[in-house]
């Protein structure tokens, strides 16, 4: 039994339960709804980039080595393609980008079963250091409040000469 009013239908009998408002100006004629309010004007990616920084420090290639030893969360963003080519940091964990904020985030029914706890250091690499910085953002507004990102990303930590591996020490898909 169809329990849709027939107020809600339009002329060729489909529901417009779920269609937009349509609003009319003081002639009747209907015009498409007000877009909502912008809260920021427009921004190139640099000075977004550049806000996700401020504040925040950021690790380099040996201090990485260094924290790595402590048994830090290093978290690897970079494409497969590049992996493949490059190679990895020894104790990275490979996460694909696509998915590495359900893995990590504490909340998440796909969240990686012995990921790090909020209080834990986080970082996040890519190749050069600017997309892990916004990942880094990502996961502070999840509540990790120490996530951070490598300076120079990958490329940094190889032309420091630090040791680079053929295999990930751990993928996650």
């Amino acid at each position: 039994m169809n329990t849709l009013d027939d107020s809600r239908l339009s002329a060729d009998g489909a529901s417009t339960a779920d269609a937009p408002a349509v609003d009319t100006d003081a002639a009747g004629t209907s015009r498409p709804p007000a877009a909502p309010p912008v809260d920021t004007a427009p921004r190139g990616i640099d000075e977004i980039v550049a806000a996700a920084r401020e504040g925040r420090e950021r690790v380099d290639a040996v201090d990485l080595l260094r924290l790595l030893e402590q048994g830090v969360w290093l978290i690897d963003l970079r494409t497969p393609w590049t992996r493949d080519l490059e190679g990895h940091v020894p104790g990275g964990v490979v996460i694909e980008p696509t998915v590495f904020l359900w893995r990590l985030d504490p909340l998440s029914g796909s969240r990686l079963s012995d990921g790090p706890g909020y209080d834990d250091l986080v970082i996040t690499m890519c190749n050069e250091g600017y997309s892990s910085t916004l990942a880094a953002r990502d996961l502070r507004e999840l509540g990790f409040a120490r996530a951070t990102d490598v300076i120079g990303g990958f490329r940094a930590w190889a032309e420091a000469g630090l040791p680079i591996q053929a295999e990930p020490t751990r993928y996650i898909t």
